[in-house]
């Protein structure tokens, strides 16, 4: 996790627990403020502690500073610490529930000495939690479902969380004089959306000079035996294991293949041990298995339709057009000129500027007026940086399906991406039929996000996503893969479905920041994971291609 997430993450629990300990509301207010405020800035936060310019940001004071500095040198905080050893420890936990407030969990607390999440399950189970003022039977049952998605979800992490973490390891095992060559294998290399174990695997010289090796930087270790290698596990601290794949250069390729999987995938196919492999195609060819990328060696890949099944040539030099990304206009960290600039850097050549709309007054979405006066900074920004920068929306799809300005006025945007935002709790044939009329709008070029969910934190919207994807198709409406490593959405088992009815896919970062844009690079994992083709792209559009697609 970078220094910017820990930071958010341990200031927002401090503000927690100084309001769950009665502490000063100015201070609460205060950690709370900076947690928001560090969840928007630009740029490396390590550095600018380095370089003193973190004391340039508005709403970062000296205690503040003082805390920051303190986790980046050591880790963690003193005060932090003894904050969290004056209350039961499950109490963090609580908080964590979706739909618990601090004041709600201190309400459990005071009342009923709830202290854990099993002890929260229990009066939920007995009804004793809907007999205190402002709980109902129904807020148990929601509660109850948290509770077991976050003990689900503790065995998992994010792809890019897990792939930061296992980099740093995959780094120092690599400077080992016993090391080889070592690059991730299982998940991270098959690019999961989400990773319950981190992989590596390792060509090495000498067990014995790797254990020593290891044991000077991760002492937590054990070794054991498998048929063609010896497996480290690790304990990292973290919420899920580490396992490093020790291998001779005559078993590495047989061991990478076994250890990339997935374990359905391969129970598919026998693959002969016995045999030395000059690399992976040479292992498919000899086995006489059709060669799969490792982002598709899936089950779903072999039960999409045979024509479908080409590996992936989508690269991200492929892409073009930046089509769907958020400025300060509304509630973006950077300007128009700063992200274009950032896009130009990318290897962009034309973008989509896509500010939320008026309904969106959590995001500062652009009334009309304002929506005229940035036409004004598109012009200017586009003539500056000398490149094409159409006038795009994000539009809200309202509770009936329409779009968020009038007929008239959805003339004055190039782009349109229409998204639900609000009212997740539709019933399904409700959210199928509302989302189905906004992709029916004449002015709808992306169908945004589909399915609404976050990673690890909450579920998709109940609708029928099959119709959702009919209706992009017929209507000739781009399914957005949206990039966003909390968001991958759509889901790449729902795009072997899309590719199979015709639609095509508009692969967008949903960046809210210039460094947001590089998380394309996770939406074209997801993408390559359901052999999705360059041609079926529309941001690998040449600019004249995109206008026709508009049309």
């Amino acid at each position: 996790m970078s220094l910017k997430k820990e930071a958010v993450k341990q200031v927002s629990l401090f503000a927690d627990l100084l309001e769950f300990t009665g502490a000063n509301r100015f201070k609460v207010n205060a950690f709370r403020g900076a947690a928001n405020k560090l969840r928007r800035i630009e740029g490396d936060l390590e550095a600018m502690l380095q370089d003193g310019s973190i004391t340039e940001i508005n709403g970062i004071g000296k205690g503040i500073q003082a805390f920051l500095y303190e986790l980046s040198d050591n880790g963690a905080v003193k005060e932090l610490e003894t904050l969290k050893g004056s209350i039961p420890e499950g109490i963090i936990d609580i908080l964590q529930i979706r739909g618990l407030g601090v004041k709600k969990v201190k309400q459990i607390y005071e009342e009923l000495g709830v202290t854990s999440l099993n002890e929260l399950a229990e009066v939920c189970l007995t009804n004793q939690l809907s007999e205190l003022k402002g709980f109902t039977v129904k807020s148990e049952y929601a509660i109850l479902e948290e509770i077991e998605k976050q003990r689900k979800n503790r065995k998992f992490m994010l792809f890019n969380q897990a792939e930061h973490l296992g980099a740093r390891v995959l780094e120092r095992i690599k400077d080992f004089n016993s090391s080889i060559k070592c690059e991730f294998s299982g998940q991270l290399r098959r690019k999961t959306e989400v990773v319950s174990k981190i992989e590596i695997i390792c060509q090495i010289n000498s067990i014995d000079n790797f254990r020593s090796e290891l044991d000077k930087i991760y002492k937590n270790n054990t070794l054991s035996q498998d048929s063609s290698c010896k497996i480290i596990d690790i304990n990292l601290g973290a919420n899920i294991p580490l396992r490093i794949i020790l291998s001779d250069e005559d078993n590495y390729i047989y061991n990478l293949v076994k250890f990339t999987g997935s374990g359905e995938f391969l129970r598919n196919f026998k693959i002969k041990k016995e045999i030395y492999y000059r690399n992976e195609e040479h292992l498919f060819e000899e086995n006489n298995i059709p060669y799969f990328i490792p982002e598709m060696r899936e089950n779903y890949t072999l039960d999409a339709p045979e024509i479908l099944r080409t590996d992936s040539n989508l690269k991200r030099e492929h892409f073009n057009g930046l089509l769907h990304f958020h400025t300060t206009q509304s509630d973006g960290a950077n300007t128009l000129f700063e992200m274009a600039k950032g896009a130009l850097e990318f290897g962009y050549k034309f973008l989509a500027v896509c500010d939320h709309s008026k309904s969106a007054f959590y995001a500062n979405g652009l009334s009309e007026e304002r929506v005229l006066e940035q036409k004004k900074e598109i012009k200017f920004v586009s003539d500056e940086l000398g490149i094409k920068i159409f006038h795009g929306i994000e539009s809200d799809i309202l509770r009936d399906g329409s779009l968020d300005y009038s007929e008239g006025f959805m003339k004055n945007f190039d782009f349109v991406v229409a998204s639900v935002h609000s009212l997740f709790g539709l019933s399904e044939n409700e959210m199928t039929t509302r989302i189905i009329k906004a992709v029916e709008n004449p002015n709808t070029n992306v169908l945004g996000h589909p399915t609404g969910r976050l990673l690890l934190a909450r579920d998709s919207y109940k609708l029928n996503i099959k119709k959702v994807i009919e209706a992009c198709a017929k209507n000739d409406v781009a399914i957005e893969i949206n990039a966003s490593p909390y968001r991958l959405d759509l889901d790449w088992r729902n795009i072997w479905y899309a590719r199979e009815v015709g639609c095509k896919f508009a692969v967008n970062p949903d960046a809210h920041s210039v460094e947001g844009i590089w998380d394309t690079e996770y939406g074209i994992n997801i993408a390559r994971k359901a052999g999705v083709q360059k041609e079926e792209v529309i941001n690998c559009c040449t600019l004249e291609e995109f206008e026709r697609f508009k049309k």
